[in-house]
């Protein structure tokens, strides 16, 4: 009976972020389907394009619980849980480093989806239904602020401020935005306190369409972790919620789910490269690859940064992409390095291979190296895609592509699982560690890049429970893990 209402007590605690002082806290990823199961590549790929190549463009920690999964299935999407509105009302938010706008469906939406594969509940969200929300008029401050970032537009018509957000040729949402309560639990020494809040400015969608449209990937909507003024870590941090930074640690495994940090994720091993200047993006100074240790034959002009070029991180991309040009020559550089037993095939259009083999025995060690001196280093399941067996033997297929004329490349959550990412917008620098997400993390108390006091936050709800040792503040979205199996229709 106590382990009933230990249960029930922590599921009630399944809520938002933490404020406190300048102690931190830590929210616990969701990860929707297991990686074990198995879709093909080109699915993944149409989800990507549809959502995720983007057409347009004295501090607390806050911290979330994630969920969701990485690329073994059609959605590949880690999202948190998140409360808004007065009486609070929840909402399932894709986690997206890659886009700036919080937004969630609205009441008035006639084209989102009603239910969702991912069986989580859909809310909606009703400006009336609250009594703390307001609308934001033309007139008002934030909203030509937004206008200047290209996010917002505003119509004389009905005097709000609205938004379209074009994720790629067949996603995309739009709407009005909003200004209302994110709601706080904090966890001080072990015990929940009294909830605290906070106002945010966020988007109402009454339109969703393509990938969003749909109802077998259906999330409440997105949380933009992007680098411009509208994302939730720079509203955050211009409150003094949280410091200009954010870290996250996604697991790959069969459970998936993780944690996101609005603070500073420390470890010994982390290295850090610095963020390309004036970009919207996270983008960075990828300088060359190497396979096997080899240097590929690549000019560093390709991964250069400008309109149409350069790398950029983003947690909510599933797979990873290449330049163009440096596609056939990392696909061909891992072909060489295999033995020659093991078969190679062409699966639509992508790179695979036939082997009963263990793949960390026989598939080389790839490096993606940056400006620092930082180096990516990626295990063969990090580039590497289980398919079908043929013949008793696994298919194995490179999870890198190309797009046709594309001149970016792209890191998904392909690389980014199984490891401590660090976002330091104050320091203006990414950094990265291999890490067991499973495993609970140290969070410093300091802002920016300073170093100060670290605490130790779990990445989920019994690892939280180990806070009692530390003092630091967590907040604790309820960690499911759905194992649906189904294939996504593209």
């Amino acid at each position: 009976m106590r382990m009933a209402a230990l249960i029930f007590i922590l599921t009630l605690a399944f809520l938002t972020a933490v404020i406190s002082g300048s102690s931190p806290a830590t929210l616990t990823l969701e990860r929707a389907f297991p990686s074990n199961h198995i879709i093909e590549l080109n699915q993944l790929r149409a989800r990507d394009t549809h959502r995720r190549i983007l057409k347009s463009s004295s501090n607390s920690s806050v911290a979330f619980d994630v969920d969701g999964t990485n690329f073994y299935n059609p959605l590949g999407l880690y999202y948190t849980t998140v409360m808004l509105g007065t009486p609070p009302v929840e909402f399932h938010l894709q986690i997206d480093t890659g886009s700036d706008v919080l937004w969630v469906s609205c009441s008035s939406c006639k084209d989102c989806p009603q239910t969702s594969g991912l069986e989580i509940e859909l809310h909606f969200f009703d400006p009336m239904n609250s009594s703390t929300s307001s609308l934001i008029p033309c007139s008002d401050q934030r909203c030509n602020s937004i206008i200047q970032s290209s996010d917002a537009t505003c119509s004389s018509k009905n005097n709000r401020c609205s938004y379209s957000i074009h994720y790629g040729n067949l996603s995309g949402t739009s709407g009005y935005y909003v200004s209302d309560q994110i709601h706080f639990v904090s966890i001080s020494k072990g015990f929940l306190t009294t909830n605290s809040s906070a106002p945010i400015l966020f988007g109402c969608s009454n339109k969703r369409s393509g990938g969003f449209a749909k109802s077998d990937r259906a999330v409440d909507g997105v949380f933009g972790l992007g680098r411009q003024k509208m994302s939730v870590i720079s509203q955050f941090s211009s409150q003094g919620i949280a410091p200009r930074i954010f870290s996250h640690c996604l697991r790959g495994d069969s459970i998936g789910g993780g944690i996101l940090v609005l603070g500073e994720i420390v470890e010994p091993s982390i290295v850090y490269t610095p963020l390309v200047p004036s970009q919207p993006d996270y983008n960075l100074n990828l300088q060359s690859i190497s396979v096997k240790g080899q240097p590929l034959n690549i000019e560093a002009s390709v991964f250069a940064t400008s309109k149409d070029r350069g790398t950029i991180v983003d947690s909510g991309t599933a797979l990873a992409y290449l330049a163009e040009e440096a596609y056939d020559p990392f696909v061909d550089a891992i072909t060489t390095a295999i033995p020659q037993s093991v078969h190679t095939v062409s699966i639509k259009g992508n790179q695979c291979f036939l082997t009963a083999a263990i793949v960390t025995d026989i598939f080389p060690q790839v490096s993606l190296n940056f400006a620092g001196g930082a180096s990516l280093d990626l295990r063969p399941l990090d580039y590497l895609i289980q398919q079908n067996s043929i013949g008793g033997k696994a298919v194995w297929c490179i999870g890198f592509q190309k797009i046709e004329g594309q001149g970016k490349t792209i890191l998904g959550d392909l690389v980014l699982k199984d490891k401590i990412v660090v976002y330091d917008l104050a320091g203006q620098r990414i950094g990265w560690a291999d890490y067991d997400c499973k495993m609970p993390v140290n969070i410093s108390e300091a802002t920016g890049t300073d170093r100060g006091e670290h605490k130790n936050a779990g990445t989920s709800l019994h690892d939280g429970l180990k806070l009692s040792k530390t003092g630091c503040l967590a907040i604790f979205v309820t960690f499911i893990c759905y194992f649906v199996f189904f294939i996504y229709a593209a």
